[in-house]
């Protein structure tokens, strides 16, 4: 692991108290994901809300699905990211 990539999951265990483990395991999990299918969709966000320990409702979560699904939003954790904050 680089520095750069130690800092960056340092600060996540710091600020999110994420395990960078938990990171790689999701990263692993869709790299060969299918994004049109929902029951995959709907497995990465909960997985996602689980590591970052947000509450994630069932209508956030039906809205983040159907947005990646129709592919009306770029998918990148970036967005995704917003869906968590709100």
């Amino acid at each position: 692991m680089s520095g750069f990539e130690k800092n960056i999951f340092d600060h996540l265990k710091k600020k999110a108290n994420i395990n960078p483990e938990d990171v790689y395991k999701v990263a692993e999990s869709v790299q060969n994901a299918d994004f049109s299918d929902e029951k995959t969709i709907r497995r990465l966000v909960q997985q996602l809300a689980k590591i970052a320990n947000k509450p994630v409702s069932k209508q956030k979560e039906d809205k983040i699905v159907e947005a990646i699904v129709k592919q009306n939003m770029p998918l990148d954790m970036s967005t995704l990211g917003k869906f968590f904050k709100g």
